[in-house]
């Protein structure tokens, strides 16, 4: 169904939309779209190679998602399907990423964005896979591979700045994650290990795994891993006006890892590998167990996708 609104001499076709969750079962390897309070719960995807992150092309009509797989056979993969599931391909085959962790589509480039955790790599390419790079590379080989300090997970972007934001979640239970950032791009004649203009944002944190930008409140939330009070939480920051220590704003996670963001309607939803999917507002209030008992819940976006006419 759609609306049709007149004013300002020009019509304005106003297509209705429907909100939907979509959702990794990591240990299961499927993929799982519902509405946000849990209901018609469909799997659109089954045999992925333990998928971690996931993001919505509303334009296109495409999900994409990483592949973690095995990490020490370095075979993760990244693709992409119909939002319904269908049409299924591979994007990026097993190898030309090690570990892939969170994914986004940064739609001014139509580039999708992730973190290659044992690669050690931010990376990224074209929405069909083409013009793989790599922005940041934290380490090199085996040895630099075995220190988790190294592993990028999750990441942001801020278009008004055209930055990168990142996190390195340091081994478990450490107090080690950072959250990092960069310019987009890679400052000429520099490279993805040498740039310079990498700084810390946040750094002796438990272990920061998933981002998400407010791009409008310009506010970062994430998801932290580790041991309480800071850890299995839900924490967020200005990145402009940055606060000495993070606010924490939902507690008692049974490790955390995906967050997506409603601004529109002040919602968030969280996932966590002991199976639960969490509603709150974007202060942290009013928080609901969606679902529980779910398997092992990796990464989560939420998206309006327009009704079939």
């Amino acid at each position: 169904m759609s609306e049709t609104i007149k004013g300002n001499n020009r019509d304005v076709d106003v297509k209705a939309t429907v909100s939907r969750l979509f959702v990794l079962e990591l240990n299961a390897g499927r993929i799982h779209s519902m509405n946000p309070d849990g209901s018609d719960r469909k799997t659109i995807v089954t045999d992925c190679r333990l998928p971690d992150g996931i993001a919505v092309d509303v334009d296109a009509g495409h999900i994409y998602w990483t592949n973690m797989g095995v990490p020490s056979l370095n075979d993760g993969s990244v693709e992409r399907a119909d939002i319904d599931g269908k049409n299924r391909k591979t994007i990026i085959a097993q190898g030309e990423t090690h570990t892939p962790k969170q994914i986004i589509l940064d739609k001014r480039d139509g580039k999708l964005y992730w973190c290659d955790r044992e690669g050690m790599r931010v990376m990224r390419c074209n929405r069909d896979g083409s013009q793989l790079e790599t922005l940041v590379e934290t380490g090199h080989g085996d040895t630099d591979r075995h220190d988790q300090r190294r592993w990028c997970v999750g990441l942001a972007i801020d278009g008004k700045y055209e930055r990168i934001y990142w996190t390195q979640k340091g081994p478990d239970d450490a107090g080690l994650g950072r959250i990092l950032r960069a310019n987009l791009n890679i400052p000429a004649g520099q490279t993805a290990a040498t740039r310079t203009d990498i700084e810390i944002f946040f750094d002796d944190l438990p272990e920061p795994i998933d981002l998400e930008l407010d791009v409008h409140s310009r506010v970062l939330y994430w998801t932290d891993r580790g041991d309480p009070p800071r850890g299995n939480t839900v924490n967020r920051a200005s990145i402009d006006d940055k606060p000495a220590e993070p606010e924490i704003l939902i507690h008692h996670l049974m490790e955390g890892i995906g967050i997506a963001l409603n601004v529109a309607g002040d919602r968030m939803f969280v996932t966590d590998l002991g199976g639960s999917i969490y509603s709150a507002r974007l202060d942290g209030s009013h928080r609901q167990n969606v679902l529980y008992a779910q398997g092992n819940l990796a990464g989560v976006a939420y998206a309006e996708i327009p009704q079939e006419q």
